[in-house]
């Protein structure tokens, strides 16, 4: 009795547990590292030396999120052709663009909102 569907079995779920396991301890791995004071970019990877700029360090974040986000994109598109069969790879492709998005724009918030602290302070 598979209540899923044909082809779709224990070790297929099993699987995307897993998957969805190390996303969520790369994004508790993420979060601790930021509540520490380090500073990783909109995806979880160490960022540059200190000297090393701050511009390119953000053009380097924002370029893996756009990365992420045309993947995701290209495997939407590759599914409704019929070339991926596989929709929950899809779905974790969509969820992983979401995230690195909503980090992106926490990102963006907590600059704007120290760039409106500093504009505050001179005066």
């Amino acid at each position: 009795m598979n209540a899923i569907g044909s082809g779709f079995g224990v070790q297929d779920v099993m699987a995307l547990r897993q998957q969805v396991l190390e996303r969520s301890n790369a994004l508790r791995e993420v979060r601790a590292a930021s509540e520490n004071g380090q500073a990783p970019d909109a995806l979880g990877a160490p960022t540059q030396a200190p000297g090393a700029g701050f511009a390119s360090t953000l053009t380097t974040a924002l370029d893996k999120v756009n990365a992420v986000q045309m993947r995701a994109g290209d495997m939407q598109v590759a599914y409704e052709r019929g070339q991926v069969t596989d929709i929950a790879q899809v779905m974790l492709a969509r969820q992983e663009a979401g995230v690195a998005f909503e980090a992106t724009l926490q990102v963006r918030n907590k600059l704007l909102s120290a760039y409106q602290d500093i504009m505050r302070m001179g005066g």
